[in-house]
């Protein structure tokens, strides 16, 4: 086996990589930027290299300084985890060339499967069922539309070279092809280098099935069984599953012999994920082959009881596959969620800043937990905004999601927004619990997931006037530890009510406490509550209220207190004198960034007319595009920025003047 190893990656895979190469003696190399320079994949390997700033352009990216770490530290291999260099064809021949081992497949099946074009020419001679559709070299855009209206609409424009739901635009009449088709050749040419794109049927109602394989230098193949991926937004995965539920059996052997048989047409070594797109009937169509570890894979370990990272290692230092086909079983039902730094209420806005506080669910052999973010790290915009990946394990599906809900309640974030309580909504949803399944689940449950968001209740306010108030006397007031003792707020012959006073949502909120024999009466809303309960520590508190006791997590600073319960959390800001009310020089009108970025396209300039909706500009920020539209019609009075400035957010973008008769 390999005695040192080189990570080149970052960030959870980093973490993971490096716990299983521990596990068997295995010397590990991190590699970071400027910004990952206190990271936990750099604390927790045996040595780290520098290798550049904090862009991955400049660092991560870099492959001859990643080959010349691995050089100058002995490495005698590299992992590239998922993302960044792991699919590079480039990049696993310079390995080749400097005698390092590269643990992935060998170049001829990367760049075999690299382009969706290629690949899927490849399957049609292996057999392997293709969506209808063109997947050849010619890119005129005449020709192109030619084939979409042959094939009949919807379809759906794919970047050859894309991956991660980049590169994608769903066409559903002829007249808006070629301008979609110039929006994804952009796209595809900034995300990937390459903007040639293939055009196919697009399948209604489509579910998004997996199969796991591998493949050894010996000839050996096996499939490791299928994920479900079907939940996503923007075509990027949120909810992930093994086995896939309400499959027919025969209709998955189809699928799973159908990944053998494409990973051997192209001499397939190591770990990869052969992707379909499957209608609801079962009927299943090559989509790609991503030939490396997917993001995903921990549901695939929790179901086999197999560590696939140890696999790759094996096989790469030349070892024959640990387990044959028959060896293989299915135990039990998985569920991965995404915790993102994001907001999905606001489009999915990626959240930037300091994780103030975090707190993990209890792993056990149930719930699993990976990540390379700790309380105090910070969110930034040069990389993913994952927070950490949430598994849990349980005996059938309904167990699984069971364990989900209470995993997801346990996970605590404060600082930025996340999408904790936006995924507890989607595994309680109807469509989910049911496994009525599909890419289109999310938008079709739009009503449950953002229209009838949990608000904070009389109980929860109260809770969170009685963690102040705790917090604030510093120690446990009982029956028997009077508030008198516990602080020297008691005064005689002054009333002994203590206000606390809130801001939810922009409502002002007022709770009074006055104490009684067992604890406090308190007063919200004209309503009277008994009130008694503990500080645990600094983070959770015991509280009973008219007889219903809870254990409460939160989290506080000098400006606010956040409760969590449910998956959800509830922020009450503290309320404070503001003396800064003039503001006589706000201009609503003007349109800011809503997050760091980089701008990417300037469309106006001063004096330009604009209507309602036209797109002034577009800032790329965490690797998604977004448009800055004119919110109603207006006059240009001045563009601030150029394409490739960097802005900030809350950065005045342009300077909008809406005409008069709409002033009016």
């Amino acid at each position: 086996m390999f005695e040192k190893i080189l990570i080149a990656n970052r960030g959870e895979i980093a973490c993971r990589i490096i716990r299983t190469a521990k596990q068997l003696g295995i010397a590990t190399v991190a590699v970071y930027s400027d910004a990952d320079a206190n990271s936990q994949h750099v604390k927790q390997a045996d040595e780290a290299i520098y290798i550049g700033e904090s862009p991955a352009s400049q660092s991560y990216l870099q492959m001859d300084r990643i080959i010349q770490a691995a050089l100058d530290t002995g490495a005698q291999a590299i992992h590239p985890g998922y993302g960044f260099l792991s699919e590079n064809d480039q990049f696993a021949l310079a390995c080749e060339k400097n005698n390092i081992v590269f643990i992935g497949p060998p170049v001829a099946a990367i760049l075999a499967m690299g382009l969706k074009a290629t690949s899927k020419a490849l399957m049609e001679k292996a057999g392997v069922p293709l969506t209808p559709g063109y997947h050849g070299t010619n890119q005129d855009a005449d020709f192109l539309k030619q084939q979409a209206d042959g094939i009949g609409y919807p379809v759906l424009i794919k970047a050859s070279a894309g991956g991660g739901g980049k590169g994608m635009r769903l066409v559903e009449r002829g007249a808006d092809f070629l301008g979609a088709l110039s929006s994804c050749k952009n796209e595809a040419k900034s995300s990937f280098g390459n903007d040639e794109v293939l055009v196919e049927r697009y399948v209604m109602n489509p579910r998004h099935i997996e199969v796991q394989v591998f493949g050894d230098s010996h000839g050996n193949y096996v499939h490791l069984f299928e994920r479900d991926c079907s939940v996503q937004r923007r075509h990027q995965k949120v909810l992930e599953e093994a086995p896939a539920p309400q499959m027919a059996e025969a209709k998955l052997e189809v699928m799973r012999q159908a990944a053998i048989d494409a990973a051997r047409a192209v001499n397939y070594v190591g770990a990869g994920t052969v992707e379909f797109i499957v209608e609801q009937d079962g009927t299943s169509y090559f989509m790609e082959m991503n030939t490396r570890l997917q993001v995903e894979h921990p549901v695939t370990e929790m179901i086999t009881g197999q560590d696939l990272v140890e696999w790759q290692l094996r096989v790469a230092f030349g070892e024959p596959l640990p387990k044959l086909q028959h060896e293989l079983h299915i135990h039990g039902h998985a569920i991965e969620a995404r915790v993102y730094a994001e907001e999905p209420e606001k489009g999915y806005l990626p959240a930037i800043g300091k994780i103030s506080y975090l707190h993990y669910p209890e792993q056990n052999q149930n719930v699993r937990v990976d990540s390379g973010i700790v309380d105090g790290d910070e969110i930034t915009t040069y990389y993913d905004p994952m927070i950490a990946k949430l598994i849990v394990w349980g005996k059938n599906r309904e167990a699984a999601l069971v364990q989900m809900h209470h995993a997801l309640g346990h996970f605590h974030v404060e600082g930025l927004g996340n999408n904790i309580a936006f995924l507890d909504r989607i595994i309680r949803c109807d469509s989910f619990k049911h496994a009525r399944l599909d890419t289109n689940l999310i938008q079709r449950e739009d009503e449950f997931l953002f229209k009838n968001i949990q608000k904070a209740n009389a109980q929860l306010i109260i809770s969170a006037a009685f963690t102040a108030l705790l917090s604030l006397f510093k120690q446990n007031i009982t029956a028997n530890n009077p508030v008198w003792q516990a602080e020297s707020l008691w005064r005689l012959n002054i009333s002994n009510s203590y206000p606390i006073k809130f801001k939810l949502d922009d409502e002002n909120i007022l709770v009074n406490f006055s104490p009684v024999e067992h604890g406090f009466i308190a007063e919200y809303q004209g309503q009277n509550y008994q009130v008694s309960g503990t500080l645990i520590d600094q983070n959770s508190i015991h509280i009973e209220i008219d007889g219903k006791k809870d254990k409460l997590a939160f989290s506080q600073n000098e400006t606010a207190l956040t409760l969590f319960s449910n998956a959800q959390n509830f922020k009450f800001a503290y309320i404070r004198p503001d003396f800064n009310t003039d503001d006589s020089d706000s201009n609503d009108h003007n349109l800011k960034a809503p997050m760091p970025g980089v701008i990417t396209k300037v469309l106006v300039s001063a004096n330009d007319h604009v209507k309602k909706d036209d797109v002034l500009l577009t800032l790329e920020a965490m690797k998604i595009e977004y448009s800055i539209r004119a919110p109603q019609d207006g006059i240009i009075a001045a563009a601030y920025f150029q394409v490739g400035d960097q802005v900030k957010a809350g950065d005045e973008l342009v300077e909008f003047q809406v005409l008069a008769e709409d002033v009016a």
